[in-house]
């Protein structure tokens, strides 16, 4: 059955699946002796299939239509193809010289047409070239000018179609001949001119000159500028003869002198030879350039004579006779810009053919000043040195009016207007070397301002500080030069040359103003840090030692929060600016943290119990300090204050504040944590130091132990442990040398100073405890030395102690290489200030408090 479907299947399908099909026959062991009928049935196929391909090819080959024949076919009609082409090639080029013999004397006559035409042509130009160089002749000598002019025009119009036949003696001649006369017109002009300006017969000849400068436009270029530099130096000898050949005359005393004349003298052209010159001659600016040049020259050699004194040396120019002289020269410059400036520009030097260049009379005479402008320089930098110490003396609000948390020193806004008009003033005069070198002025009476004003009055009011008012305002106008400098900097960049703009760099005074505005803010944090004393004080009188139990919190923690709490209530509503109140936050928290850490260590022996304690009032300062934020913002009852049950509640503190109080309340943890730890067993006191504290030091483990109030007896046991177990098997790799937090702190417990809280170190290290895993602890706040010694030996020296002889009261006497010091402790104080709030997504500079018009010219 099988073999009969398979015999059904066609061998022809394109579908044909040959294992399907040897499947299907032999599907059962039975079929297996069939397969000699299959191999010979499919044997046969093939022969026929053979057979058929073989007679399919014969027929193909062989019949009647076969693919040879028809290759043949085409050959044969492409071979009878090309015979034709070339046969029409050939037709084609004896037809072309067919047609070429019949069209050659036509070709012939075009060409003897073309050459007679020209040469009529030739012989008409020729022949009006010589009547009209006759009559051009007989013209000239009668001046009749107008005629001359236009016939002039012609005359060398027609010249020029004869430039290819000099060769030929007669146009040669004619050539030269036509030369000869505009030689003679040109001289014969000239005279006419001089002798009408010698005799004074100007007006008489007026119509007579204005045709022959028509005559001079026609002769060329070259012919206008010889008769307009006769005409300048004509107008211009006068000038010279007066101003140059007397000292009196030409001194600057009597710069005015020289405008006066010129003004007069081009009044008289105006009304007296303007009309016979072309107006697109612009005689007129020309004259005036011509005498703008002569006066250059002559203040250059006015000014180098008047800064050199007979026996060799120099002397100094009147600086307020060189400005109103250069004042007086730039309005008369505007002036004559401002006469010509509508009318269309172009090449009016023809004086000179090496100087070819538009007239821009703005600086044309003033130029002769800019290398004396130094001394206006110097003048500005001498008025500065007077005020800076009048700036020092000055109050900082004025008696008639009231402190405003928005208000900036007067003097800053005085040095800005100063610093405004001197700018613009300069920018006027030059905008070249002399605008850099007050630009370096500039700057410096900015750092001078920023140490010698502001930052002195930081160190005022002894061991207290200034007053909060004082603080806010020095915080506020280092705000606003911060961003002022920024802004100063752009102004001159615009006004400046451009290849001059890269000098210009006052970035490093605006960061010395805001390493001023961290000085004022952690000025703030300190008035807080002295209302905090009480507190410490109770602390360190509470006797941890024999604490039994823990309580909420302590008594110190309740006076330490109602001072914290009040003092910042009274300063951050003063602090107009977020960014700033932030950055009080931040450093308070981070100074209180550091004094907690100081006192804890004063306060020993610290038994269990008290460290347990300890640790719960830190965690109540840490959650109260969480709130001091809500203080800046007035529309919001203050944290502690009643408040109104209907009202909505203050937003909650910014995340990334609440983490930074956190970082730096949590550096305690580890010491405190420490002194939880039981004494015994005494594995685990070792455990907890190695696991919590993690530094390889017997000093620091001994203190610790001191700290605890461990019997002194039992000390060189524990070593021994702390030794074992630091050198055990995989636990030093874990451990630092010394900890960051107890080294400073022991370090000072053993070189016998005081710790606590204290302003110095801290504005030495502004932005930098925040960064750190664990806090520095900083020297105690002594009442025996100012606030403004420990700010100007912080600002001298940001890891050393105070010079000695440095005087209390007002601070400390400074050389020069000391206010190097402190402008650039400042500049990276500033630095870190501000990376160190960065985050906050606030921009310094800012300003809601600069005067109207403030960094715009």
């Amino acid at each position: 059955m099988n073999i009969v479907l398979a015999e059904q299947l066609s061998l022809d399908s394109v579908e044909y699946d040959p294992i399907a099909h040897l499947n299907l026959l032999f599907s059962h062991p039975s079929t297996v002796s069939s397969v000699g009928r299959v191999s010979s049935t499919l044997q046969r196929h093939k022969d026929e299939l053979t057979k058929s391909i073989d007679s399919l090819e014969t027929a193909q080959a062989y019949g009647p239509d076969s693919s040879l024949e028809r290759m043949q076919s085409a050959q044969a009609e492409l071979a009878s193809l090309f015979q034709r082409i070339e046969s029409v090639r050939n037709r084609a080029l004896q037809t072309e010289r067919d047609i070429t013999i019949m069209t050659a004397d036509i070709k012939r006559l075009d060409g003897t047409k073309r050459n007679l035409t020209h040469s009529m042509t030739a012989l008409k130009r020729l022949q009006m070239l010589t009547t009209a160089y006759d009559q051009l002749r007989g013209l000239a000598k009668t001046r009749q000018y107008r005629e001359c002019a236009g016939l002039l025009q012609a005359v060398l119009q027609l010249m020029r179609h004869f430039n290819s036949y000099r060769s030929i003696e007669q146009i040669a001649v004619l050539s030269r001949n036509v030369s000869e006369l505009q030689r003679e017109l040109l001289e014969q002009v000239c005279e006419d001119f001089e002798l009408a300006f010698a005799k004074g017969e100007v007006a008489a000849r007026r119509g007579m000159l204005a045709e022959a400068c028509l005559v001079m436009d026609a002769l060329g270029e070259q012919a206008k500028a010889r008769l307009i530099t006769w005409y300048v130096n004509t107008e211009l000898r006068e000038y010279r003869s007066v101003f140059r050949g007397n000292d009196e005359a030409g001194s600057l005393d009597n710069i005015g002198r020289r405008y006066a004349w010129f003004r007069r003298m081009l009044q008289t052209h105006e009304g007296e030879h303007a009309a016979i010159f072309p107006a697109h001659w612009r005689i007129n600016e020309t004259l005036s350039m011509a005498f703008c040049d002569g006066t250059r020259e002559d203040f250059k050699g006015i000014l180098e004579k008047s800064m050199r004194r007979t026996d060799g040396g120099t002397k100094k120019i009147d600086v307020n006779l060189l400005l109103s002289c250069l004042q007086e020269t730039m309005d008369f410059e505007q002036s004559l810009e401002r006469r010509f400036s509508s009318e269309v520009r172009a090449s009016i030097d023809t004086l000179s053919s090496a100087d070819d260049r538009v007239s821009n009379f703005n600086g044309s005479i003033s130029v002769a000043f800019e290398p004396y402008l130094s001394l206006w320089v110097e003048s500005q930098d001498k008025t500065l040195a007077g005020m800076i110490p009048k700036y020092k003396s000055q109050p900082l609000i004025p008696p008639d009016e009231e402190f405003s948390p928005q208000a900036v020193i007067p003097s800053a806004i005085e040095l800005f207007h100063f610093y405004k008009l001197t700018l613009s003033q300069c920018a006027k005069l030059s905008t070249g070397e002399r605008l850099l070198d007050l630009a370096k002025t500039l700057a410096k009476y900015l750092d001078e301002y920023a140490q010698q004003v502001l930052f002195t009055l930081l160190q005022r009011g002894g061991p207290q500080g200034p007053p909060v008012q004082d603080i806010i305002l020095v915080l506020n106008t280092a705000d606003f030069w911060h961003t002022n400098a920024n802004q100063l900097e752009d102004n001159i960049k615009k006004r400046i040359d451009p290849e001059m703009a890269s000098k210009v760099d006052l970035s490093t005074q605006a960061d010395t103003f805001m390493g001023v505005a961290s000085a004022a803010v952690l000025a703030l944090v300190h008035k807080v840090e002295v209302d905090c004393e009480p507190a410490w004080r109770e602390m360190k009188n509470t006797n941890w030692s024999r604490m039994e139990s823990v309580s909420d919190h302590s008594s110190y923690v309740s006076e330490l929060l109602k001072n914290v709490n009040g003092k910042t209530a009274e300063i951050l509503p003063l602090v107009v600016k977020p960014q700033y109140a932030r950055a009080f936050c931040d450093h308070l928290v981070e100074n209180i943290a550091n004094s907690y850490i100081s006192n804890v260590v004063q306060c020993r022996p610290v038994c269990e119990v008290g460290a347990e304690q300890m640790l719960l009032d830190k965690y109540i300062l840490t959650k109260a300090f969480e709130n001091l934020l809500a203080f800046h913002n007035t529309n919001y009852p203050a944290p502690g204050t009643p408040s109104d049950p209907n009202a909505p509640p203050p937003p909650p503190p910014p995340a990334s504040y609440i983490k930074r109080v956190n970082q730096s309340m949590t550096k305690i943890d580890p010491l405190l944590k420490t002194l939880q730890v039981r004494p015994s067993p005494p594995e685990g006191l070792v455990q907890a130091y190695l696991n919590l504290i993690g530094d390889c030091s017997d000093a620091n483990f001994k203190r610790i132990l001191e700290l605890k109030g461990v019997p002194k007896k039992d000390h060189s046991h524990l070593l021994e442990l702390f030794s074992v177990h630091r050198d055990g098997a995989g636990v030093g790799r874990t451990l630092v040398q010394n900890s960051p937090l107890l080294t400073p702190l022991f370090a000072s417990m053993g070189s016998g100073i005081s710790i606590g809280g204290g302003i110095a170190p801290g504005f030495a290290t502004a932005g930098h405890h925040a960064s750190q895993g664990s806090g520095n602890v900083t020297s105690r706040f002594d009442a025996a030395t100012s606030l403004g010694e420990k700010l100007l030996s912080a600002a001298r020296d940001m890891s050393t102690t105070e010079r000695e002889g440095a005087t209390s009261g007002e601070g400390a006497t400074t050389t020069a290489s000391d206010k190097a010091r402190i402008n650039e402790n400042l500049r990276n104080i500033g630095n870190f200030f501000r990376r160190d709030i960065g985050a906050l997504g606030a921009r310094f500079g800012k300003r809601d408090i600069t005067p109207t018009g403030a960094g715009h010219d």
